[in-house]
Order: C-alpha cells, then sequence, then structure tokens
C-alpha cells in the first residue's frame, strides 16, 4: 500500500478531507497530514490524528515526533525538516479541499507555509482538489492558476455543481466525494496504460429534450452512462477529456470536464465550441431529430387544446455529419446507432457512409438488459474494412473496446478526410 500525504486548506468542505482520511486508511494506505491554519477552524487537528494514528503537522516551526516517517515505518534517529522528509517519503500528495488561496499560492510557486512548502518540494504525482465558491472558482484568475499547475503535471480533479456552503447557493465549486477523491489518488498511484497520453478526447452523452411549453419536452430514454463510461476510460488512459452532458443525473468522474446541455441546439454549439482542438469525438448522445417548430412560452392548458393536441416538428441539425464536414486530418469520429431487431448492423454501416465517419459503435436495445439505462451493453464497432463484435459486458469494457478501435483507427491509413 502507498504512503499518502494529505493536505487540507480552509473551507467547509475540509469535513470530507476527514472521511477521505478514513477511506484511505481502511484501504491500507499510511496517510500523513498537513493542515493550514485556516482549516484547523473547520476540523481539528485531533480529528486527523485519531484516525491516521500519526500527529498532524501544521507549521515547519513545529517538531514532528515521528521525525517525518509514515505510521508503519521506523522514524529516523534524527529529526529532518519536515517538509522536505515528508515530501521524500510520499508516494502521493493531494490537497483536498484546496482553497483559491493555496492555489494562487501553488501556481505562483509560494512556499509561505508547511503545505505549500511540501507541494514545492514534492516530485511525485500531486493532486490537486479545489473547492470555493462558484464565482471564486469560475474568476479568470483562479482558472489561470488551475491551468498552469496543469501544464506543470499537477493532477487537478474537476469539483461538482451543487449546493455550496452559503444557504441557498448553488453552482460549481463543491469538493469531489471522497471514494471518487481516493478513486482519483489511487489512479495516480498506479495508473492504466496511458495510452491516450496527449489525446483531447470530446464525448457527447445522455438524450436531448426539446421543449413543447415550459413544462413539457420531447426527449428519450438516454441516460448517459454509455458516454460517462467512455470519459471514465479515457480520462483513466491519459487522454484529456470533455464530456458535453444532456440532462445526465449521474455521479461525474473528477478527473473529467463536463459542460451541461439540454436541447440539440445547445449540444450542438457546445460541441461545435470544442471539436476544434479535439483529436477524437466519440459522439454517444441520443440527439431528437425533431423538435417542435414553435415551442409555447408557457404552459399549455387542456383547455385551450380541446380534446386533441397537434404539434408541427421541424427537422434538428444534424450535428456528426456537420462536424464530420469540416473535421481536419488525423481526427477520429465515431459515432453510435441505437437500433431494435434485424437490420441493425447494415444500418450501422449506411449510416458511418452516409455521414462519412471513421467508425460506428450499434448496439441492439431490443435485447433486454442492454438498453436504455442498463448497465451493461453489448455492441458491434464498424468501420470501413472490419466489424468487431463485443459480447454482453460492463459499459466499461465495451468503452474500453471502443477506445482500443480509436487507436486502431489512428495508427491506420483509413481515416476520413
Amino acid at each position: 500500500m502507498a504512503r499518502l500525504l494529505l493536505g487540507v486548506t480552509g473551507g467547509i468542505a475540509a469535513y470530507k478531507a476527514l472521511e477521505l482520511t478514513r477511506l484511505a486508511t481502511k484501504a491500507g494506505h499510511a496517510v500523513r497530514v498537513i493542515q493550514t491554519e485556516a482549516s484547523t477552524r473547520f476540523v481539528g487537528t485531533a480529528s486527523f490524528a485519531a484516525v491516521t494514528g500519526a500527529p498532524v503537522l501544521i507549521t515547519e516551526w513545529e517538531p514532528d515526533p515521528l521525525h517525518g516517517a509514515f505510521p508503519g515505518d521506523p522514524a529516523p534517529a534524527h529529526a529532518p525538516l519536515s517538509h522536505l522528509q515528508l515530501a521524500d517519503t510520499a508516494d502521493a500528495y493531494a490537497i483536498a479541499p484546496a482553497s483559491a488561496n493555496t492555489i494562487a499560492k501553488l501556481a505562483a510557486g509560494a512556499a509561505d507555509n508547511l503545505l505549500t512548502a511540501a507541494a514545492l518540494a514534492f516530485r511525485g504525482p500531486l493532486i490537486v482538489a479545489p473547492a470555493m465558491n462558484h464565482a471564486m472558482y469560475e474568476h479568470p484568475a483562479t482558472r489561470a492558476n488551475l491551468a498552469r499547475l496543469r501544464e506543470r503535471g499537477a493532477i487537478v480533479l474537476e469539483p461538482g455543481t451543487g449546493a455550496l456552503g452559503s444557504p441557498g447557493e448553488w453552482g460549481i465549486g463543491r469538493l469531489p466525494e471522497p471514494p471518487a477523491l481516493l478513486a482519483a489518488i489511487e489512479a495516480a498511484l498506479a495508473p492504466a496504460p496511458r495510452d491516450l497520453d496527449g489525446l483531447r478526447v470530446l464525448v457527447s452523452a445522455g438524450g436531448t429534450r426539446e421543449p413543447i411549453d415550459a413544462v413539457r419536452f420531447i426527449g428519450n430514454r438516454s441516460s448517459g452512462r454509455m458516454g460517462f463510461a467512455l470519459a471514465a476510460q479515457a480520462a483513466s488512459r491519459g487522454a484529456d477529456v470533455c464530456v458535453v452532458a444532456a440532462n445526465v443525473a449521474l455521479p461525474r468522474d473528477p478527473g473529467v470536464r463536463y459542460l451541461d446541455v439540454a436541447t440539440a441546439a445547445e449540444l450542438g454549439a457546445a460541441c461545435d465550441a470544442e471539436f476544434e482542438r479535439a483529436d477524437v469525438l466519440l459522439m454517444a448522445a441520443a440527439v431528437a431529430d425533431y423538435r417542435p417548430a414553435a415551442p409555447h412560452a408557457g404552459k399549455i392548458k387542456k383547455t385551450e387544446t380541446g380534446e386533441g393536441l397537434a404539434l408541427a416538428l421541424e427537422r434538428t441539425e444534424d450535428i456528426l455529419a456537420g462536424l464530420a464536414a469540416r473535421r481536419r486530418a488525423g481526427q477520429v469520429i465515431v459515432g453510435f446507432a441505437a437500433e431494435a431487431g434485424e437490420g441493425a448492423v447494415a444500418y450501422g454501416r449506411e449510416k458511418l457512409a452516409r455521414k462519412q465517419i471513421d467508425a460506428v459503435v450499434v448496439n441492439d436495445i431490443a435485447v433486454a438488459g442492454i438498453g436504455f439505462d442498463a448497465g451493461e451493453n453489448e455492441v458491434t464497432i464498424i468501420t470501413a474494412d472490419t466489424e468487431h463484435h463485443v459480447a454482453r459486458t460492463t459499459k466499461a469494457e465495451v468503452a474500453s473496446a471502443v477506445l482500443d478501435a480509436v487507436l486502431s483507427l489512428r495508427s491506420s491509413t483509413t481515416l476520413k478526410v
């Protein structure tokens, strides 16, 4: 098991760091904790010491009874500089929560407290988990600081969206939940094969909703599970992943960037903005083919419609075909086709040719247990020269097979241009 150094900064999310510590020690990891003075206003040092079985340090001036050792390791005979010894011994250093102030210090290379000094001295995987008010997180200064940390090799986790510290406050800035934090730390310690390192992957997921009025919509039953599985697998294999999520109510991977949309038009605009920088497009979202031509501004009353309601529908934009038409050389584009019954593979091959893309992933939603919102899938991956059937398995395994196909396409000479 690993030696984990945990830095805890000031913020209401510090309570999650205590649960992260409990989970890490339960998993067999040895944990040492450094707290900023501000963080002790939220969680005291005694709580972390009780869970880890090791003293908590706040400043470099206080003596460390363990001389920089981790629980289970023999302490050095001499008393080394704590920030250097802890940084030299740890296998990974996670700062969770990371406040806007500490992120600014890390980006500037400041070492004005034990937590930042240890970060500057640490040479292993550094995981930074921002947690703050949404206005602070979205401020250009914070965004620039996080970008600088990423450029230097830090693993910056994406915060969640939801209720924040102040009553009634809602937005981006929530610290990921402790199990997700531990998973990110362990992934940094024992990474999956990094065969997608340096690739930028754009994934669409979920199902669009086209408004009929202020209350009702035309939609579909796509949960986004397949798209989210693709994103998680791509991120674990080293890719820089952005997900355009249409109405998806699933847990978020802190290593993935998400853009939330509702309608086909919004999904198209988001994909259009991200497509140029992407090396791979995985178009897994179920996009509505039609939308109401004249959605009602308010709520349509039954008293207004009589015995029935007739809707005039218009075609939505073919997002996938539009993106494929302006692709640059080397981009890989994969479409998805959810079909029911015979002819599914034939339709997928027709879609491959018609939309001028590199692969189509076809699944038969008529088969029980692999339709919408299911944990498993069974697909056929179609390219210009091949058909690869993936027998029923988890969506994570299907996602892995799709990414293997992407790598094969990138190494071939059959990409559409």
